[in-house]
């Protein structure tokens, strides 16, 4: 099987964390400005599609080469073996970037990129008509930065942030891969409690537990390079899908919540969390933050609470942060991480944060606030009204139905 050059995208300040993964995932990486690199096969596309919580989408590099004039560019573009890639009917819409090189005209740019493969194409399947484009499709990109030119071919198909079992959001939801960042950022462990105290549609709590079970993020979507006969053998998708249903840990005792002030937001968060068909491990209730206590320790606390942008917002925003400080500070085995984008954070808070790291939360900057807990011995979870641990759940399997796969 090939071995093809890849590369996993990221959101900026996340890309150590996508480097991680694909390392804990065995394979050596060049982490870089939105991106990690690695080195693998069909397969190997396939599985990190399936593991990355984090990343936005996995590429396939293509072609990469400087050029600083179009009759460069398509020549360039031209020499590729398109033909290795592309069948003769693929559907191969090119998109296109350009920043500070000399060509910057982007549909200019995407027009003869275009032209180019599809006179490749058109000399290797001795065609003289026009392609039929009817096939599967392959997107393209063509991403130009100082004159250097990356050919990229995108295996994802709709953003890995989108793991399938959002149904509803409602208002600025978090993407999951910026929740699942979160989650790993907070160095939680699944035998420790874990509390989001404004979880709105859920999606942090959500992707804990999908953490805390082993659950492949995308294992309930499909993904566009599943459809690409001609490069993925038959039965590959389903042999590595398998692979990961079996490594899920179903067993594990997980003990999330998830907290809202709003009623409507809760009814979301649990109708997303049947979806994800984690029902039985996250606990869902409306509360605000004054009211949460615990006599739990060495708990996490992860939260992405309202910035306060709008002049109108600030007073009760600053309040809601008055009250987390007065209410988590006392709290010195947990820890606490904040995201928020109002730098005076702290100054409402009332204590100054352990580390801050600068994330993006979309288009916006934001930054994690975090405070770290003094962990202490554990004492023995409580056991339920008969005299045992709360009961093993019956498996329900990592494609959100009972019993396994769909």
């Amino acid at each position: 099987m090939q071995t093809y050059q890849l590369i996993a995208t990221a959101a900026a300040g996340i890309e150590a964390l996508v480097g991680k993964e694909l390392r804990d995932l065995g394979y050596e990486v060049k982490v870089e400005n939105g991106r990690v690199r690695f080195q693998g096969t069909m397969k190997d596309v396939i599985r990190t599609n399936l593991w990355l919580r984090t990343a936005d989408r996995v590429k396939i590099v293509v072609g990469e080469f400087d050029a600083r004039s179009f009759e460069e560019l398509f020549d360039r573009t031209e020499n590729i073996a398109w033909e290795d890639l592309l069948p003769i009917d693929a559907n191969f819409p090119v998109e296109g970037k350009s920043h500070n090189s000399q060509l910057h005209n982007v549909p200019s740019v995407q027009a003869i990129t275009k032209k180019a493969i599809v006179q490749r194409l058109s000399n290797a399947y001795h065609r003289r008509t026009r392609l039929a484009e009817t096939g599967a499709t392959y997107p393209l990109e063509v991403a130009i930065n100082k004159d250097h030119v990356l050919l990229t071919l995108d295996t994802s198909g709709e953003g890995l942030f989108k793991r399938g079992y959002r149904k509803n959001k409602g208002g600025a939801p978090l993407k999951e891969n910026m929740a699942a960042a979160l989650v790993m950022l907070a160095h939680w462990f699944p035998d420790n409690p874990f509390v989001d105290p404004v979880c709105g549609s859920g999606t942090i709590p959500i992707e804990a537990a999908l953490y805390g079970h082993n659950i492949a993020p995308g294992i309930n979507r499909s993904f566009i390079s599943e459809q690409w006969v001609n490069l993925v053998p038959d039965g590959l998708s389903d042999e590595v899908r398998d692979e990961a249903d079996s490594l899920a840990n179903y067993d594990i005792e997980l003990d999330i919540h998830g907290y809202d002030i709003d009623q409507n937001m809760i009814d979301i968060a649990q109708e997303n969390s049947r979806a994800a068909g984690l029902t039985h491990d996250i606990t869902f209730k409306q509360l605000a933050v004054k009211d949460w206590q615990t006599s739990e320790v060495n708990g996490v606390i992860v939260a992405n609470p309202p910035y306060g942008e709008r002049l109108s917002d600030k007073e009760s925003v600053h309040e809601l942060y008055r009250q987390m400080g007065e209410l988590y500070r006392p709290l010195t085995t947990w820890s606490k991480y904040i995201l928020t984008a109002d730098m005076e954070f702290e100054k409402y808070y009332g204590a100054p944060a352990t580390k801050r790291r600068k994330l993006y939360n979309g288009a916006l900057r934001t930054d994690l606030y975090q405070y770290w807990g003094k962990k202490i011995a554990p004492r023995s979870k409580p056991l339920n009204s008969k005299g045992f641990k709360r009961f093993k759940r019956s498996k329900i399997g990592a494609r959100g139905h009972v019993g396994g796969k769909l």
